[in-house]
């Protein structure tokens, strides 16, 4: 029976949550599934039903280059046939997106455009839009006998317009057909950002950063009506037939205005923070929704409000779904709530970002799914600086943050009632509050705390500040008025650098606070006195986590100790260290990292019955944007895991399935799924395998089925069992007539081979031709090959790796080199045979006939030769 693989510790990234819009386009296709945004210099593809990343686009299929200057702006129109850009001298070209030529330049003053807009005049408004020149061109056209309908003198075209709007204020409308401009409307006074059309008004609209939204009547160009909204807009268009129009702008809000009367129809909204500030936005009739975008690169999904203008007053539109274009660092997260489907992030702003990470349900038909993996679920808005530190309690439903405010804030989350409030603030530091710690202590079960934790937050919080000290807080029962303050119960000067890190043990009784100082101290919570000083980290240390409850007996460097008086540290000076908590003695130090180790934490403990096969696991993540696992017990890298691109900051474990998430400086979260299970499983089914087909080859060779057995030996990749095969076929007694090889079977194999095993012979072929014994037997079948496959199969085979034809090249050369220095060692042995045959010929001429000569003895001893 086959021995079982080794047990190997693997995981893999089955999900990652990416940003995907970092400022400039973004755009829609028609049927609103696929959103397409900018990533620096790259574009990337999110299906938004699902959310799921579709591809990045990082070349470009053409480049047009003919403007002089930069280009700023851009427009498609409704067919996806004509592409117009517009650059800062004020140039507007007109290109064909298939053919990658100019159809059209339009060139106005030298003002950058800002803003263009495709659109086709609506039927009937032709014939009033036309200038007195064109009337008369018509009348003697007709005196001169042209009796063509004017719907076959003119082509469809002569409806279609580009509206162009530019930094001066100047709004230009251009007719694509006659290649001229058809009206100038100059009434803004700032840059012209927002432009759009409705076929059923008539009516073009404009907006722009002088805070004015006008209507312009498209069959004689005058302004309809003039409106200011005390913003500046970024954005204008109209929803369904044009009876309503929206503007987004600088206050953050989107607001809903009646075309015909121009008056607002949305309530007073109150402007919003200016990192929430509009500065575009993304509406047709055909979509369900409008994308507002925003300044700090969320993208927010509006309901158009339908029949709205039978109304005096509506509510503001408010966003149904956001879309984070980037989470910024990564700098902590959790898990959230009790089936663990939620995760709290901390991205480098003052707000707490709740993202989900469970899958979509099935059977939903909406356009946007409320529902899928890496959604926005919530903000949890109220610090006034950077959060840079959270934790959760046991249930998931209590977090809490600190900021560089100086303060700790405690939310209550209840998704399922959509409510997210802050429950208490926890002011008292002096600097900024670098580490915040709840109790992992579970309630008895059947108290009231167990059975509704939403009503009964953790009974304390242990914070820690870069004032150098930790203060204990006592959770107040009922959430905190406006006017009441909560003190300290007490507060302690722990260390002499920032306190980075604190942990609370799973029996409540103790916490460890990580400084700048290179030191990590343990407290007991209660008095909040110090226990013992772990000493040993040459650099601050950055992590430190308690062992789980069910540790088992864990072996150090000096020997065995109880699972549950450890502890675990990460530092700057690229090392983990596992720590006694009876000695307060190190046990033993991870190394491998090349760079600070910034997050330590334990994964799952395996159950009692494997223990024996899975080791006890620790997971480190650090500067040099890798996250490694390790055994604990052996001190051993089990693996690493790399898919970020900086720094690693945070880290996370699935208390369930074990999956490793981390999060980074690049703004990406990564999640780890433990494989080691299904990777072991594959490994015993593919030892098992191997033995069979062992096994088989074995039988293969014993019936002198060569055929078969130079195919299986390839396919196991066993060069010894194939050149056996090889020697016995080429020096076979009684070779097949016409056979290359000797064995017509084997020539057939030879011809059918796939490129990858005809590559992987060639290697060997190389091998045994350095071989003076075995080059006779590699000539023999090098040249079936050569005769079996045209010289361009050979040369252009398909080879795997980074060096592909590099390597080819090079096995081929040292098959010429070798092959050439054996046919200069045959032509010397035969040039050689030659000289052997003229000496023996010489020696024959002079030797006296033997025929002529007898024996004659003499003695006992002599012979004598006689004639």
């Amino acid at each position: 029976m086959a021995n079982k693989a080794p047990f190997k510790t693997t995981f893999e990234a089955t999900e990652v949550i990416r940003p995907i819009f970092t400022g400039g386009a973004v755009a829609l296709e028609n049927g609103a599934r696929i959103l397409a945004t900018t990533l620096g210099e790259d574009a990337v593809l999110t299906d938004l039903k699902t959310g799921k990343h579709i591809t990045t686009v990082e070349g470009l299929i053409r480049t047009l280059k003919p403007h002089t200057t930069p280009v700023v702006v851009l427009a498609v129109d409704r067919t996806s046939t004509l592409l117009a850009t517009g650059g800062t001298d004020g140039s507007i070209k007109v290109w064909d997106i298939n053919g990658g030529y100019v159809t059209h330049t339009f060139r106005g003053p030298s003002v950058l455009v800002s803003a263009l807009h495709f659109f086709e005049l609506a039927a009937g408004s032709k014939k009033d839009t036309e200038t007195d020149a064109t009337k008369e061109k018509r009348k003697r056209r007709k005196s001169k006998g042209a009796d063509e309908d004017d719907e076959e003198e003119t082509p469809s075209t002569a409806r279609f317009r580009l509206a162009s709007g530019s930094q001066d204020g100047k709004v230009r409308v251009w007719d694509l057909h006659k290649r001229s401009v058809v009206a100038n409307l100059d009434s803004h006074v700032s840059d012209v950002q927002g432009l759009d059309y409705s076929p059923a008004q008539n009516i073009l609209a404009t907006a722009g950063r002088d805070k004015t939204i006008r209507w312009w009547d498209a069959k004689s160009w005058k302004v309809r009506r003039v409106v200011p909204c005390s913003e500046l807009v970024e954005a204008v268009g109209f929803i369904g037939d044009g009876q309503l129009t929206y503007t987004a702008g600088s206050n953050g809000c989107l607001r809903i205005w009646a075309t015909e009367t121009g008056q607002e129809l949305t309530k007073e909204q109150a402007p919003r923070p200016e990192i929430e500030a509009f500065v575009g936005a993304i509406y047709r009739p055909e979509l369900p929704f409008i994308i507002c975008i925003q300044a700090d690169h969320t993208l927010s999904l509006h309901k158009p409000p339908s029949d709205a203008y039978q109304s005096s007053q509506i509510p503001p539109p408010q966003p149904f779904h956001r879309i984070s274009g980037t989470h910024d660092d990564i700098i902590d997260l959790r898990y959230l709530l009790p089936d663990h489907s939620a995760m709290a992030l901390a991205t480098n702003s003052e707000d707490i970002r709740i993202v989900s990470v469970s899958e979509p349900k099935s059977g939903s038909e909406t356009i946007v799914s409320s529902e899928y993996f890496g959604q926005d679920i919530a903000l949890l808005k109220g610090h006034d600086d950077i959060v840079i530190s959270l934790d959760v309690d046991w249930s998931g439903h209590w977090v809490v943050t600190g900021a560089k405010d100086n303060t700790a804030k405690l939310w209550r989350v209840d998704p399922a009632n959509k409510s997210y409030t802050c429950w208490a603030t926890f002011p008292g530091h002096a600097e900024s509050v670098g580490a915040v710690a709840l109790p992992r202590s579970r309630p008895a079960e059947g108290s009231k705390a167990y059975s509704n934790p939403l009503s009964n937050p953790p009974p304390f919080l242990v914070t820690g500040s870069s004032d150098q000290t930790v203060k204990r807080w006592e959770i107040p029962r009922e959430p905190q008025g406006t006017k009441a303050t909560i003190r300290a119960i007490y507060t302690r000067k722990a260390h002499d650098k920032d306190i980075n890190a604190i942990d609370v043990n799973h029996s409540s009784r103790l916490f460890a606070s990580a400084s700048q100082d290179k030191t990590v101290k343990i407290w007991s919570i209660e008095e909040g006195e110090v226990q013992g000083i772990l000493r040993g980290h040459r650099r601050g240390v950055w992590s430190v986590s308690f062992a789980p409850p069910n540790t088992p007996v864990l072996q150090g460097e000096q020997g065995s100790v109880a699972g549950k008086g450890v502890v675990l540290t990460g530092s700057g000076d690229k090392t983990v260290k596992l720590w006694n908590l009876t000695d307060y003695t190190c046990l033993r130090t991870f190394e491998g990292h090349s760079n600070s180790v910034l997050k330590v934490v334990w994964l799952n403990i395996p159950p009692n019955e494997e223990r024996g096969k899975k080791p006890i696991l620790c997971a480190s993540a650090g500067g040099d944007g890798l996250v490694k696992v390790w055994d604990v017990n052996s001190g051993e890298n089990e693996c690493t895991l790399d898919n970020h691109e900086d720094r690693v900051w945070a880290l996370a474990v699935h208390p369930e399935t074990n999956m490793i998430v981390s999060g980074s400086g690049d703004s990406t979260v990564t999640f780890w799924k433990d494989t080691s299970s299904e990777t072991q499983i594959a490994s015993n089914e593919a030892a098992l395998k191997r033995i069979e087909q062992e096994q088989e080859l074995e039988n293969y060779e014993y019936v002198g089925a060569y055929r078969e057995a130079i195919t299986m030996a390839l396919q196991l990749n066993h060069p010894r069992k194939l050149q056996s095969l090889f020697e016995r076929v080429v020096n076979s007694k009684t070779p097949d007539e016409g056979s290359l090889s000797a064995l017509k079977a084997v020539d057939e194999a030879l011809a059918s081979l796939s490129d990858e095993q005809l590559f992987l012979l060639l290697l060997r072929l190389r091998d045994w031709n350095t071989n003076a014994r075995a080059a006779p037997m590699a000539q023999r079948i090098l040249w079936t090959l050569v005769k079996s496959y045209p010289a361009s199969r050979i040369s252009n085979l398909s080879v795997k790796g980074a060096r592909g034809q590099k390597s080819l090249k090079e096995v081929l050369n040292a098959l010429k080199v070798y092959t050439e220095r054996h046919y200069k060692r045959m032509e010397e042995l035969v040039e050689e045979s030659y000289l052997v045959e003229y000496t023996l010929q010489e020696m024959d001429s002079l030797a006296p006939s033997l025929s002529g000569m007898k024996l004659v003895e003499n003695g006992d001893v002599d012979v004598v030769m006689a004639s």
